[in-house]
C-alpha cells in the first residue's frame, strides 16, 4: 500500500509500532496519521498543492523540529479547531516524539517545552485513547494488589459500567468464554455487557493469583474482587485506588472511575458504534442521557458535512 506516510520511515515505523506494540485499532492509528501528516504540512509551510504537500512529507526530518515549529502549528490550528481538538492534535505530535527518544533517534523532545491549549469545561470528562492506554500501562506489578487493580480498569474501560455495579459483580456474573458480564444496574436492572479479551485476561490473572495466595477460586461463590480482608471491595477503594494510579503516572487532569465510564463511551461514539447500542451498553433510561457523547464526534461530522455537502 503506498501512502504519503511511506515515504517517511520514521513516521510509518511509528505508525506501524501503534497497531502491532500498544494494539491500536485501524481507526485510531488512521486519525494519528492524518494529524502528524497535517502537522508535517503545517510546520514546512507547503501550501494546497498536492505534489508540495508530497514533498514536503517526504523531505521532513523530525529531528530538525524545534519547540517555536510546534507553537507555531498550534498557532495556525487556533480559530479552525475547537480546544479539544487541539489538545488531541498536539497529544498525537507529543507520541510520536516520545517513540523518538525510545528509538534513540532524538535525545530530547521539542514538545515537552509547549503546554496543552487550557481547556473549556466540558461534561462529561474524558481521556485520549493514548492517555487511556498510558494510564492501564501504568499498573505494570505483579502483586496481589497490582494484578487486581489492572483487572478493576481494564475492566471499567472495557464495558463502560458503573463502578457500583463493577463492585457488585460477583464470580458468577463473569462469562469468562462468552466474553460478557451480568450487570444489576440502577433500580436492580439487570442487562449484558460484553467485555474485551485484555479484561478477562487481567480478571483470570487476578484470580489465578488470588487462588493461590488465599485458596479462593472463581468457583467460590462471592464478589469478583477482594479487599485485604477477603470481602468486597467497594466502590469508594476502587476510586482510591484510581486516584493513586493517576498521581503516580503524571496525570495532571482529574480522572475518577465516573471519567472511564465517560471515556469508554466517547471512544465508541467517536469510531461510531451506534447511539443506541451504547445506551443499552451504558444502561441509559433515556437516549438523551447518551446523547452527549456525540461531542466528540461533532468535529468528524462537521468535516465530512464540508466536503460532501454541495451547497455550503
Amino acid at each position: 500500500m503506498t501512502t504519503h506516510s511511506s515515504r517517511i520511515p520514521l513516521l510509518q515505523s511509528f505508525l506501524e509500532s501503534l497497531s502491532a506494540e500498544k494494539g491500536y485499532a485501524a481507526h485510531t492509528v488512521r486519525a494519528y496519521r492524518t494529524d502528524l501528516q497535517e502537522f508535517v504540512v503545517i510546520i514546512t509551510g507547503a501550501g494546497e498543492n498536492a505534489e508540495e504537500r508530497r514533498d514536503a512529507l517526504a523531505r521532513f526530518d523530525p529531528r530538525k523540529v524545534d519547540a517555536l515549529d510546534i507553537r507555531g502549528y498550534l498557532a495556525a490550528l487556533y480559530g479552525k479547531n475547537r480546544k479539544s481538538t487541539i489538545a488531541r492534535k498536539l497529544s498525537a505530535v507529543r507520541t510520536f516524539f516520545r517513540f523518538l527518544i525510545r528509538q534513540g533517534h532524538i535525545d530530547s523532545s521539542p514538545a515537552d517545552a509547549v503546554l496543552t491549549p487550557k481547556q473549556e469545561k466540558r461534561i462529561p470528562s474524558y481521556l485520549t485513547v493514548d492517555d487511556m492506554f498510558r494510564l492501564l500501562d501504568a499498573v505494570s506489578g505483579d502483586t496481589l494488589y497490582d494484578l487486581r487493580n489492572r483487572a478493576i480498569f481494564e475492566t471499567l474501560y472495557s464495558t463502560g459500567v458503573r463502578v457500583s455495579e463493577l463492585a457488585g459483580l460477583d464470580t458468577v456474573d463473569v462469562d469468562f468464554d462468552g466474553l460478557v458480564i451480568k450487570v444489576s444496574g440502577k433500580g436492580n436492572k439487570e442487562r449484558i455487557v460484553p467485555i474485551g479479551q485484555k479484561a478477562i485476561r487481567a480478571i483470570q490473572r487476578y484470580r489465578d493469583r488470588l487462588y493461590g495466595e488465599t485458596g479462593i477460586s472463581l468457583e467460590h461463590p462471592g464478589p469478583l474482587f477482594l479487599n485485604k480482608f477477603k470481602g468486597r471491595l467497594t466502590a469508594r477503594s476502587m476510586a482510591r485506588s484510581l486516584d493513586q494510579l493517576v498521581r503516580g503516572c503524571g496525570m495532571l487532569v482529574s480522572v475518577s472511575p465516573h471519567t472511564l465510564r465517560h471515556t469508554f463511551a466517547t471512544h465508541m461514539v467517536n469510531a461510531g458504534a451506534d447511539l443506541r447500542a451504547v445506551q443499552e451498553l451504558l444502561g441509559h433510561e433515556s437516549l438523551s442521557t447518551t446523547q452527549k457523547y456525540t461531542h466528540v464526534s461533532i468535529d468528524r461530522l462537521m468535516a465530512v458535512y464540508d466536503k460532501a455537502h454541495p451547497r455550503k
